[in-house]
């Protein structure tokens, strides 16, 4: 039987690390920590910024926002926000959703036979 290693997943990187993932300067993900306040890094006992994989993903959408959409700081602030109120709002009740455009429909079917 093989020896399987244990592939062990990083849980924080530095901010250098980040950049280096990112292709970005320290200092732009610094000005975006400041400008975007829900991006908010651990610190270690010595002060230097510790960042999740949560953080780096944001940092990602940041970066397309920005970057290759062409949004605005403001833009990018708003289009996250509108993305975060959609995620937190749950799944969708698709049985209820069926439902609702089966009464509309019928709705619909009514009034046009009331039309002709």
């Amino acid at each position: 039987m093989a020896y399987k290693e244990k592939t062990i997943e990083k849980l924080y990187w530095s901010i250098g690390e980040v950049a280096e993932q990112l292709g970005v300067n320290t200092s732009l993900i610094r000005y975006w920590e400041k400008e975007f306040g829900t991006l908010r890094p651990k610190r270690t006992g010595k002060g230097d910024r510790s960042y999740t994989k949560k953080d780096i993903e944001q940092l990602q959408r940041i970066q397309h926002l920005v970057k290759e959409k062409g949004f605005t700081l403001q833009g990018a602030r708003e289009q996250l926000r509108k993305v975060d109120e959609v995620e937190s709002t749950g799944p969708l009740d698709m049985e209820g959703l069926r439902d609702r455009l089966l009464e509309i429909r019928t709705q619909l079917v009514t009034l046009r036979e009331n039309v002709q």
